[in-house]
């Protein structure tokens, strides 16, 4: 009997390792859209769910930290769109789906549509920057395309009227959001383009969503905006809001306040250059007349040279023009001097010895009865000081002892005896009394 073929025999572990192996190479990257279920965050911050649509469901999981990057909030029969590989969880052989990306289907379609009609647009040389019209130096009148009530208006005229009130600024009211938003934002743009009023026309618009600011993605009005013979400028959404409207206008402003401020200069700004330039003027205008008095100083002598006594006449004019000057000089320096004359004269008078001597006499005589009062409190006030001084010796003297009928004895050399442990017998000792002194001998 033949020996049967050897079999290859896996364990659970192989076999799943062969399998997740098998998936991740060859799905290694796959886009799914369908609705969320079962979601579920522990405390470890990951995300779990399904993806389900009418006929099956797959497991998801979107690891932290890219669970806490999502700019929505994960919940049950919400539609997305999910990016990830597919892998098999090899403890429990479940085939699921690790994400790296998720986000709200609706606005997936609307972006996609958006580049993509951004890319077609793009290759037609419609955002091409070589096409676009500068705008002018000056805007003396300007179209605000934008809804009445938001504050986008309100943020732009607000910074017209502070920076350049003299602008002549016409709002023209249009729906922003809406499908028959961007219609009406064409017809506007039009009408405001044939008129020829306008230096410059602005769409403005706050921020909002994708999806709110659609209008402005518009293919219609991104032509519309590339055929104006006016200048556009597109102020939509905020500063990280990009629209198909920013791409064709001219310039693209980051906010509506920002579109005022670059559309106008301040007039803070404006008048010191208009000062800078009157100086200048003024400069100008004092050297070119010097320059024609001197020409004309000039041909006059020429002429004179011809007629003697007119040149005398001439000079004489001037000597005596001279001399006019010279007098009133002399007569200004002589004056200046005369005053520091009697500036000097006065400070002279007010600092003569004999008048400074009867002031200082004055003072001292002032100051003796202030000097001898003090003196007598000063003595009043040591000698109130020496009696309480007197009273406290007294008080700890040891005399006053002595006096109520105490003695002090004393050993020959003067120590105080304080202790019969101090003397012997026979030694003699000396007591002190509050009448004089007794000289005694110890016995024992």
């Amino acid at each position: 009997m033949l020996d049967a073929p050897e079999r290859d025999i896996l364990t659970p572990s192989q076999l799943n390792t062969l399998a997740r192996n098998l998936l991740e190479d060859a799905f290694p990257l796959v886009w799914v859209e369908g609705e969320l279920g079962n979601v579920t965050r522990p405390a470890s911050g990951h995300l779990y769910f399904t993806l389900k649509d009418e006929r099956a469901q797959v497991r998801c999981a979107m690891f932290k930290p890219k669970s806490t990057w999502l700019k929505f909030q994960p919940r049950e029969g919400l539609r997305v769109l999910a990016r990830g590989r597919l892998t098999l969880y090899e403890a429990r052989g479940d085939y699921q789906l690790v994400l790296d990306h998720m986000e709200e289907a609706g606005e997936g379609a609307l972006r996609r549509a958006f580049e993509q009609l951004k890319a077609r647009l793009a290759a037609e040389g419609l955002f091409d920057p070589g096409r676009k019209r500068p705008l002018p130096a000056h805007v003396r009148r300007l179209a605000v395309i934008t809804s009445p009530t938001g504050a986008a208006v309100r943020d732009v005229l607000s910074v017209l009227s502070r920076r350049f009130p003299l602008l002549e600024v016409d709002v023209l009211p249009s729906l922003v959001q809406g499908d028959a938003a961007a219609a009406q934002i064409v017809s506007l743009l039009k009408r405001a383009a044939a008129s020829g009023r306008y230096d410059v026309v602005l769409l403005a618009r706050g921020g909002g969503s994708l999806e709110d600011l659609w209008a402005f993605n518009d293919e219609a009005l991104a032509r519309a905006i590339a055929a104006s013979p006016t200048p556009v400028v597109s102020a939509v959404g905020h500063e990280t809001d990009f629209t198909l409207a920013d791409f064709a206008a001219d310039l693209r402003a980051p906010t509506p306040s920002a579109a005022a401020e670059l559309l106008v200069p301040d007039r803070r700004d404006l008048a010191a250059r208009l000062q800078t330039l009157q100086r200048r003027l003024a400069t100008l205008q004092t050297h070119r007349l010097r320059n024609a008095m001197q020409r004309a100083d000039r041909a006059s002598l020429r002429l004179q040279a011809l007629r003697p006594q007119a040149r005398l006449l001439l000079l004489q004019r001037r000597q005596e023009e001279a001399r006019r000057r010279l007098d009133a000089l002399w007569q200004a320096r002589l004056d200046r001097h005369r005053a520091q004359l009697r500036h000097a004269a006065a400070v002279l008078r007010a600092t003569q010895p004999q008048r400074r001597l009867a002031i200082l006499r004055e003072r001292l005589l002032a100051l003796g009865p202030r000097a001898q009062a003090a003196i007598a409190r000063q003595l009043q006030g040591d000698a109130l000081k020496l009696r309480g001084l007197a009273r406290s010796l007294e008080a700890v003297s040891p005399l006053a002892t002595v006096a109520r009928g105490y003695s002090i004895l004393c050993q020959a050399d003067g120590t105080v005896v304080r202790s019969v442990a101090q003397v012997e017998g026979g030694e003699r000792l000396r007591a002190r009394l509050s009448d004089g002194d007794l000289d005694l001998r110890v016995e024992k």
